[in-house]
């Protein structure tokens, strides 16, 4: 976030320290790359320095041009894609925002009268704009039973269709495979997992131990990873405790005591040498995964869901799926159950993930999956040996 001059983008560093800190390292620097290319075309168009002018000047009609042309720009852009309406919101919403912040600092009441008028017709004129309207209904749909039961054969570390040929391989992949399917991880949060995630406790209560994991970001292991593509919470709102069985909870332990070797870094997926699993390496497994799946699966999967592909996120999204309409079947209300789910999965308030797989839920045809299919795969759970 440099000028010509080498000096800094005055209001997104400014942006970047007041309105993004509660994102993912990760998540942050996919939007600071948005909005220097804001700041970018800016500078081709007026000369270095116009937008960080333009906001410190709150100078509505300029700013209003500057994203009227931007956005034209985006719209003639050869290749559309889902990134380039990401890319117009982002931006749209930091100049919103840096406008926003400057208007409540403002000492008249009758400027500030004026700069609220203005900022909302300036919402008014491109709050609304779209690059491309979606090609595809809003339906976050779960993997169709068929395909999941095929995942669980092939992944089975003792499986003779297990595309991964070392023990330690089949059992990473295996584990980071229960972690989205059976916990609803996103990938960053599989990935931060560290050794010791597994928590328990005896509930009173329910007369039993108790299983779970604390989704959190710790500061000590940030300083031992040395992934290029550095894992993180997508949100505040990510760091969660989650329950999980005692099954998945001794998964856990037999990988850590017989597979996980004794790396020198605190994190849970360890490769073969003896590095904490990347987001390049987990994506190869798919791509492993998904070639090793049978004909009839990838042929099921396309006509569900027009894919070819399996992917990490399509785990987490079964899993919400099929949450939901456990917590549906048990009797919760809606509104309760998607605030449990809100909770569960790690969303903000203002978040609609929850209202999409509602929908989902119900134009699901195989929302027995967990049910039918998960339980199913207990007994091949419980015969994975110990090791040796």
């Amino acid at each position: 976030m440099l000028d010509a001059n080498g000096l800094p983008r005055y209001w997104a560093t400014i942006w970047s320290a007041l309105a993004a800190h509660h994102l993912g390292a990760a998540t942050e620097a996919k939007k600071l790359r948005y909005i220097e290319s804001l700041y970018d075309f800016a500078d081709r168009l007026h000369g270095n320095g116009h937008l960080d002018d333009c906001l410190a000047n709150i100078d509505i009609a300029k700013l209003g041009d500057l994203l009227e042309a931007y956005f034209i720009g985006l719209r003639n852009q050869p290749d559309i894609t889902g990134a380039t309406e990401k890319n117009w919101r982002t931006c749209f919403g930091f100049v919103k925002d840096t406008v926003t912040r400057l208007g409540k600092n403002q000492p008249n009441q009758t400027r500030l009268a004026v700069i609220e008028s203005r900022l909302h017709q300036l919402d008014t004129l491109y709050g609304q704009l779209r690059i491309q309207q979606s090609k595809r209904p809003d339906i976050l749909r779960s993997l169709p039973a068929s395909v999941v039961s095929a995942i669980y054969d092939i992944l089975s570390p003792e499986s003779p269709e297990n595309p991964f040929r070392q023990m330690q391989t089949r059992w990473n992949a295996f584990l980071a495979f229960i972690c989205m399917l059976h916990w609803g991880l996103r990938r960053g949060e599989a990935l931060l997992l560290p050794v010791d995630a597994v928590k328990s406790a005896f509930d009173h209560k329910l007369g039993k131990i108790r299983y779970w994991i604390d989704v959190v970001q710790s500061e000590d292991h940030d300083k031992n990873d040395l992934r290029y593509n550095k894992p993180s919470l997508k949100t505040a709102d990510a760091v969660r405790q989650i329950p999980i069985s005692g099954l998945t909870a001794n998964l856990v332990q037999t990988y850590t005591e017989n597979y996980r070797g004794k790396p020198p870094h605190p994190f849970l997926l360890n490769t073969q040498w003896d590095t904490p699993l990347s987001h390049e390496s987990l994506t190869e497994y798919f791509k492993k995964i998904t070639l090793a799946l049978p004909f009839e699966a990838i042929k099921t999967l396309a006509n569900r869901s027009g894919k070819s592909t399996v992917t990490p996120h399509d785990l987490r999204h079964t899993c919400a799926v099929v949450r939901l309409s456990q917590l549906l079947d048990s009797g919760d209300p809606m509104d309760e159950a998607l605030q449990k789910l809100r909770i569960f999965f790690g969303w903000s308030r203002s978040s609609d993930m929850p209202r999409k797989y509602a929908r989902a839920v119900f134009e699901d045809r195989l929302a027995s999956v967990w049910s039918n299919i998960m339980d199913d795969r207990i007994e091949i759970l419980r015969n994975i040996p110990g090791g040796q």
